[in-house]
């Protein structure tokens, strides 16, 4: 399972796609943008939908993101992580973050097959520092039965 390590190192730069970022304000991958925005990261949504969402700017495949940009969360329906994966090797982004409930064995294959380093089954509110309501609480009790990463 992943190390804290790599939790770490993967948020470190503050810099990442976000791959499937919604037009609907009250999906998850709103709320991190939302919330990890005011934390100082920067992202590069994707939506292949729309040009931009709310002022946004969003890209429309993973193929037009800037090349600087080498890591991913992944926040999509169970049915497109593996096809997000293989796009993205195809970018050459070996870093990934798949949102906790969105990965599938498929994927997960896909990407250790593929020399990814990968985050799954992992909520990215529970490491983004400072971390804080109810996803403090909720590290507490992860901690407290230890099923948070060492």
């Amino acid at each position: 399972m992943t190390k804290l390590s790599s939790i770490t190192e993967f948020l470190a730069p503050k810099k990442m796609a976000l791959i499937g970022f919604s037009r609907n304000p009250q999906k998850t991958s709103r709320a991190i943008y939302k919330e990890l925005s005011q934390k100082g990261f920067e992202f590069y949504p994707v939506n292949p939908n729309s040009d931009e969402i709310d002022g946004i700017k969003c890209y429309k495949s993973i193929s037009e993101l800037p090349t600087d940009v080498d890591r991913a969360y992944i926040v999509t329906p169970k049915v497109e992580t593996k096809k997000v994966l293989e796009e993205l090797y195809e970018k050459g982004i070996k870093k990934a973050w798949i949102h906790i409930s969105t990965d599938t064995p498929e994927a997960v294959e896909y990407a250790n097959k593929n020399d990814f380093e990968l985050i799954y089954k992992r909520c990215v509110f529970m490491f983004a520092e400072p971390v804080t309501s109810v996803h403090s609480f909720h590290r507490f009790f992860v901690k407290l039965f230890g099923k948070y990463p060492k």
